[in-house]
């Protein structure tokens, strides 16, 4: 571990290797699990604001777990996170033939909205808990990411690069140049 202003980060991400693998996987981090995704109060807002313009790109199952639950739910450790269908899905996720995608990155694509999706989405699988003084930037090992990890040392690239852009999104790009120089230094 090391700190990186306010943050303590974990060395496993300049460590491991990572590059989705959607063929492989199907998007099962959107469809497996036991809470949605995390939000913070800000994105509870976007998620209400955008959700009329999300709405069309979404199945019939999550505009209707959507509308029983709200764009939002507080999960039983009562963290915010995204409503989910039958304590599945992701109500926001759709389906490419039997690959999982998000309806809101997909309206985000089109040019309807100007959020990409939750930036916990976009992180993974770095997860990021805030406390009081600092925030904790951890890689999270989950199994069915395997694929991604195999084909992330194929392709030599480990988890920070993998997901820059969403690290930029969270920390700015400044405490991201600091991390590729700590990145540097570890390699020496």
């Amino acid at each position: 571990m090391f700190q990186l202003g306010k943050t303590i980060v974990s060395e496993d991400i300049l460590e491991k290797d990572f590059v989705c693998n959607l063929s492989a996987c199907k998007g099962a981090c959107c469809v497996d699990g036991d809470a949605g995704a995390p939000l913070s109060v800000e994105e509870t807002k976007i998620l209400e604001e955008i959700y009329p313009k999300v709405k069309p790109f979404l199945r019939k199952q999550g505009i209707a777990a959507i509308e029983a639950r709200g764009t939002w739910t507080k999960g039983t450790d009562g963290d915010l996170e995204t409503p989910l269908i039958d304590n599945k899905d992701c109500a926001y996720v759709i389906f490419d033939g039997k690959t999982a995608l998000c309806g809101i990155e997909q309206a985000y694509n089109q040019g309807i909205i100007d959020w990409k999706k939750p930036v916990s989405c976009h992180l993974y699988p770095i997860r990021v808990k805030d406390f009081t003084e600092f925030a904790a930037v951890n890689y999270d090992k989950w199994d069915i990411c395997d694929p991604a990890c195999s084909l992330g040392q194929e392709l030599e690239v480990p988890v920070y690069k993998f997901v820059k852009e969403a690290l930029v999104r969270k920390f700015g790009e400044d405490w991201y140049a600091e991390l590729e120089i700590v990145a540097q230094e570890l390699k020496k």
